[in-house]
């Protein structure tokens, strides 16, 4: 059994044994039991909140071209280092985007359906994607469900880990609003994952997914990010998950609600989203 596996166990054994002896039992340092990891450097904070910077303002940009501009800006980094901040943040340049990890081998592929497609309705077509969201001290990750038509998010979530279940929390909270014709996404684990299209196929959705390398596919959710991100996140510069959780709730509503969008007439996108699916 892992160290790391013995550790959990004892968290969650019976506290009345003395730790000495639970760590007996499972064969672990009692030492290893009073480990925390080390938080990141301010140093590394600054770096990768410019990185965020950078990639959210050219989201084309992979690990070469971001070293490249951070060392025009004297910045000491290599490429390396900037692929493991990049790796740690969720980032990858479009297409798979910002948001998760790359597929594994064998996962399930679905073409594109969206070129030169009329979207001219609510619910025809939602994107779904993922995106870093940086506070003071660490990063955390933001899901949503857009429906192209209006720009209205129909569901959300934030979670500190990429792991799957979020994703899979904002879908479920999205079917219960409406049932979408096409559920656009990138190639990234989440969205080829049995749980995630199980979800999608048993509501009736048509799967589509990003060309790999194709900037435009997902054009729409990558403004909301960049919209997301220099309307609220940095200039907010969240401390603690709970104010990023409560501040980006109270931006969404207000996106949603009360902003008006140029493409959209200067409507919101609840107003066109909610007009459009009543007809």
């Amino acid at each position: 059994m892992p160290p790391a596996v013995r550790r959990t166990l004892v968290e969650r054994t019976n506290r009345e044994l003395p730790l000495s002896t639970q760590a007996q039992l499972l064969s672990v340092s009692r030492s290893s039991l009073y480990y925390r990891p080390a938080p990141p450097s301010a140093e590394e904070i600054a770096l990768k909140h410019r990185i965020d910077a950078i990639f959210t303002e050219y989201p084309f940009y992979g690990s070469r071209r971001i070293t490249a501009t951070l060392q025009r800006e004297e910045v000491s980094v290599n490429r390396k280092a900037v692929q493991r901040h990049m790796r740690e943040m969720g980032l990858e340049a479009i297409g798979p985007g910002p948001g998760g990890s790359k597929r594994q081998p064998g996962q399930a592929i679905y073409p594109y359906l969206l070129r030169d497609l009329a979207i001219t309705v609510p619910n025809q077509v939602w994107g779904i994607d993922i995106t870093s969201i940086r506070l003071q001290h660490g990063w955390m990750y933001l899901v949503a469900m857009l429906d192209w038509y209006s720009r209205y998010v129909v569901s959300w979530e934030l979670d500190q880990t990429l792991e799957i279940d979020f994703v899979l929390l904002a879908v479920q909270r999205a079917l219960t609003v409406a049932q979408p014709g096409i559920v656009n996404s990138d190639q990234g684990s989440h969205f080829t994952s049995g749980q995630y299209l199980s979800l999608i196929q048993a509501a009736g959705a048509q799967v589509s997914m990003d060309g790999k390398g194709r900037a435009l596919d997902n054009i729409f959710t990558e403004r909301l990010w960049r919209t997301v991100k220099y309307e609220n996140v940095y200039l907010q510069d969240y401390g603690s998950p709970r104010e990023a959780r409560a501040g980006i709730s109270t931006y969404l509503e207000f996106y949603n609600q009360r902003r008006p969008h140029q493409s959209l007439e200067y409507r919101t996108p609840a107003e066109v989203y909610f007009a459009g699916a009543s007809q």
